[in-house]
Formats: C-alpha cells, structure tokens, sequence
C-alpha cells in the first residue's frame, strides 16, 4: 500500500575505530602511502590498488598483519593457555552463536583436517589455527553445546602430537568488542557462512575486509555486496544459493548425504559416539541428532563437501604468500562503500531529508 515508506540502506562501519585504532600499524602504512584522506572518505582506498602489484608494498603489509598475529597469539595464550604458531593460517569465526551461523559446519571441517592429519602425518600440510568467539543467548541449549563441542574439539586436537604444528583449534571465552579490536586485524581468513538467506546484513565481514582478510563465505546479507566490490576472484565463495535451498526443501534427505559421504559420516560418528567427550559419550548426540534426524533445517550437510573443497582452495593459495597479500590488498581498498558515513548520508538524504549542501 505505501511503497514509498521502505528503502534499503546497506549499513556500515566506522574506519576510525574498525581500522584506524584497531589497526593502527596497517593504518599508519596506508596513510603513509596515499595519505589520510580514508579516515573521513574510506573510498580514498581505492588509491592502494596499484600498490598491490608493488612487491615491496606487500612485504610491508604482511610485515603489518604478522605483526597483528604475534599479539593476538600472545593473548590467545593468556587466556586459553594454548600455544598457537603466529605463522599459521588464522582462520576466525567470531560471532554470535546461532545454527543459522552455521558454527557447526565450521567444527565439521575441523574434525575433516584433524582425521586427514592423523591418516597421514607425513603430507605437507598448510598450518591452520582455527579461531572461534562469540556468545550464546542464555537459553539457547543447541549453542551452548556448540560452544562444548569447539571446546572438546580443541583439546583433543591441541594435545595431539600428530597435529602439532598443523592444526589447532582454539575458542575465545568472553567474547566483546575490546578483543575483537585483537582478532580481527590478526584474521586471515573471514568466516561469512551463514545459510543462504537467514543473515540480513551483518557487519563482521566488513571489518574483517576492512582488516586485510580474505572471506570464506555464502551468498548471503553484505556477503554479496561485498563480493560484488572486491570481486569474485577475491572471495572464497561456497554452497547452495537461497533459491537452490528453497527448492530444495520439501525434498531434503540428510541422511543420504550421510550415507554416501565417507569423511562426513566418519566425523558425525566421532562426534556423537563420544570420541570428544569420552566420560560423557552421548553428550553431543544431539548435535549429531540434529543433523540426521531433525531435518538439518540449515543445510549444513548439504553445504558440507562444497565447503572443504573451497578450503583447500584456501590452503592452495595460502601457500603463494605474494598472491594471497595481492589480493588482500585488493580487498582492503574496495571497501569503501562498507563504511557507516555512506550510510548516515544515505540516511540522511534518502528518508530524513536533510540539505547536505551546508
């Protein structure tokens, strides 16, 4: 009746504080090589772009994030007393705990590299550290769990001698935004994996782009604005399109997935027969539960195998550290669309009506 009431603003977040002070030695580099103007008008990065095909310009920006990595392996070792190699890949998921979120599909791949790891110790691996925070809303059973699980998971991986120096698995207690001014500058990769169309627009995956990370992710919420920006070739995308899911829907069989899919049953198994929780074997059966048998309503399964594929697409480039800060590069400098004073313009224009010209 009233279309004229709805318009869409893609909201955004504040480089002074996502960049500037979370930031400040990668901050300080980019104003050193285009100036400060990014600080008032983020799409001044743009100005980086021919800097990333400068070899001693990506010497300096990994000099940056390995800086980044080497406080945040500090902290993490303060607070979990785990020991985690500052040179491995930081692959982060922070945010709130939710199935939606799909923080599952993230321990599955976990529980995918540890089994590759122990079947053959010998392969070069491509070092991972996989990073999860975030919080559960106090009634939210099947997230508090999770949070059991990547916490089960950790300590069985972490106190594996096949696993050192391959794989660890850590989760952040006390999620807030103080540590994640920590995480996110340290961050690799972006995990954006939510189900296609349950995420309206978050903005985690902003500033995780913002930070230099590459993103692993869906399309869903700012995820395809995002990729739209930076370009399909910088951004690790994965699984089925919300249109796919809802056809898919009335027909969905996630046990046949299970059945046909060796590595996915073999990790669902581990993790429902105890081998996480040897004094308690049932207590992750309701995860395991589910996924089988309640319908996996977020197609975890179904996103499964496409997800550790573009994994190991992630590993493969990891290993060409030049190719990698390229396009970290790239992505850092086409995020000027993604910051809140577009935004609060767009407000400001679009539906209060308010002169600019002022």
């Amino acid at each position: 009746f009233f279309p004229g009431r709805f318009h869409n603003v893609t909201n955004g977040i504040t480089q002074r504080r996502w960049l500037l002070q979370a930031n400040p030695g990668l901050a300080a580099l980019i104003s050193s090589t285009i100036g400060a103007g990014w600080i008032r008008d983020l799409t001044e990065l743009r100005k980086l772009e021919p800097y990333a095909e400068d070899a001693r310009f990506r010497a300096a920006w990994r000099d940056k994030k390995a800086a980044n990595k080497k406080r945040l392996a500090v902290y993490v070792q303060q607070k979990t007393g785990f020991v985690i190699d500052a040179d491995s890949l930081f692959d982060i998921q922070i945010k709130r705990i939710h199935e939606y979120k799909r923080q599952i599909l993230n321990v599955l791949h976990a529980v995918t590299l540890y089994n590759r790891i122990k079947d053959d110790p010998g392969q070069s691996w491509v070092p991972r550290t996989i990073l999860f925070g975030g919080k559960a809303a106090p009634s939210y059973v099947m997230a508090k769990l999770t949070i059991k699980l990547i916490n089960a998971v950790a300590e069985r991986v972490n106190h594996d001698q096949d696993a050192k120096g391959r794989l660890s698995v850590v989760f952040l207690p006390n999620y807030c935004v103080s540590q994640a001014e920590k995480v996110i500058p340290a961050a690799d990769l972006s995990e954006q994996i939510s189900t296609a169309g349950m995420e309206a627009s978050g903005t985690g995956n902003m500033k995780f782009a913002l930070n230099g990370a590459l993103t692993i992710g869906t399309l869903d919420g700012a995820n395809i604005e995002i990729r739209d920006e930076v370009g399909a070739e910088n951004f690790f995308l994965f699984g089925l399109r919300t249109e796919e899911i809802e056809a898919a829907r009335p027909d969905y069989a996630p046990r046949r997935l299970y059945d046909n899919d060796s590595e996915v049953r073999r990790v669902l198994d581990m993790i429902g027969d105890g081998a996480f929780s040897p004094e308690q074997p049932d207590l992750f059966q309701p995860i395991r539960q589910a996924l089988l048998d309640g319908g996996d309503p977020y197609f975890v399964l179904a996103d499964y195998r496409s997800y550790v594929s573009v994994q190991h697409e992630v590993d493969r480039l990891f290993r060409d550290r030049d190719e990698w800060t390229r396009r970290s590069i790239l992505n850092v400098a086409r995020m000027g669309k993604f910051s809140s004073d577009r935004a609060i313009m767009e407000y400001a224009t679009k539906i209060w009506g308010i002169p600019l010209d002022g």
